[in-house]
């Protein structure tokens, strides 16, 4: 590897992945217009009996809880003062702003009538969880701009903004954690009023709770995951000395949850279902060994966590984890009561990769354009090896 090369000197050049790009755009953008004149029914697989499927399982559930690094490590920067994690934090800023924007899009696709989202602002019914996650995600978008806003002031010369944004940073970040914690949780809350339609295997009173705690693990996850991606995509180091710790954290947030899903199918007296094997039964200790046991077991031995190839494999367990859970709670375990077996159709599936391959390409154009990682020598950074 160069030990001189910087990031400013890695040009765009169309290639492979520039064609993949372009041509699931153009799926993505046919599919959105199929589904603007002709309607849900034309382009999905949802029915009056299944009204919630991918958009709101993946799109939604996952996008929000991926995005929850952002509040996260802005917590940590500035609340807990932990500074040495800043160089970390604009990237992951980047990443929930673009999360979010990507989940009021999937919001706008899914609503039977997207002409009335604005509703919640002047229609209020504060005794409805959909209103206070309305209110939550416009808040919290609202508030990543704000944070995210000091980085494109720079990039114009606009530093007497950038400046006012910085001095009321740590109010917002306070108010960025409040809002996140609310959401988060409430999007769990959303399934409490079907305790009679999801399966006991992830039916629980504290379904907010596990909800927010999950959220925490994964998306520390997914800031070690986004690392690597910009180490591969733009020949950047991957700043061991920083993931290595944020990884324990994960550890402990992934640990917790953990005790708190087997604590709720001891209570639901469900165990019995995993020794059935059934469906649900598979596609739990799918969810749960890939996305909680073996995360917590490998990244619980230093050893492992200081090595970049052991510690990515950690995070993208966490990660895939995570959104089987959230497609599990959505979609596998609403299928029993529903008395249907839901399959997305080929045309919800295209509009999911293509927000998640616009999603990256935006990442990517900005990276380039705007001052997102610190400018420095591409070189390899190692965390001294000790016993576990």
């Amino acid at each position: 590897m160069n030990s001189t090369a910087t990031l400013a000197s890695r040009r765009f050049r169309p290639g492979f992945w520039t064609a993949v790009f372009v041509v699931t755009f153009l799926a993505f953008a046919i599919v959105t217009v199929l589904r603007f004149t002709k309607g849900l029914g034309a382009v999905t697989n949802l029915s009056d009996q299944f009204p919630w499927g991918l958009w709101i399982g993946f799109d939604l559930l996952c996008g929000v809880g991926l995005a929850a690094g952002a509040f996260t490590l802005t917590a940590i920067v500035h609340l807990f003062n932990l500074k040495r994690f800043e160089p970390i934090v604009r990237p992951t800023l980047l990443t929930g702003f673009l999360g979010y924007g990507f989940v009021i899009v999937a919001l706008l696709l899914d609503l039977g009538q997207p002409w009335r989202i604005w509703h919640a602002m002047v229609y209020w019914n504060p005794h409805s969880v959909m209103f206070e996650v309305a209110w939550c995600v416009m808040l919290y978008t609202t508030v990543l701009a704000l944070e995210f806003s000091p980085i494109v002031f720079e990039r114009f010369g606009l530093h007497a903004p950038a400046r006012l944004i910085h001095k009321f940073i740590t109010p917002l970040v306070v108010l960025g954690v409040i809002l996140s914690t609310l959401h988060q949780s409430s999007l769990g809350t959303v399934y409490l009023i079907v305790p009679s339609k999801l399966h006991s295997l992830w039916y629980s009173p504290l379904l907010p709770l596990h909800f927010y705690i999950s959220a925490i693990g994964a998306g520390i996850g997914m800031v070690i995951l986004e690392s690597y991606l910009s180490k591969r995509a733009f020949g950047r180091h991957l700043e061991m000395d920083l993931l290595e710790p944020l990884a324990r954290g994960m550890v402990v947030a992934l640990g917790i949850y953990g005790l708190m899903r087997i604590q709720a199918i001891y209570r639901n007296h469900a165990f019995g279902t995993l020794l059935d094997f059934g469906y649900e039964g598979r596609m739990f200790l799918l969810e749960f060994v890939m996305g909680v046991i073996l995360p917590v077991v490998l990244m619980s031995f230093r050893r492992l966590r200081s090595n970049p190839d052991w510690l990515v494999g950690g995070a993208f367990l966490a990660v895939m984890g995570f959104v089987m859970n959230r497609l599990n709670v959505s979609i596998t375990g609403m299928e029993a009561a529903s008395g249907i077996r839901y399959i997305p159709s080929a045309m919800e599936i295209i509009v999911s990769v293509g927000l998640v391959a616009t999603g990256m390409a935006v990442f990517a154009f900005a990276v380039r354009n705007l001052r997102i990682f610190p400018e420095g020598p591409v070189t390899e950074s190692q965390v001294p090896e000790e016993g576990a």
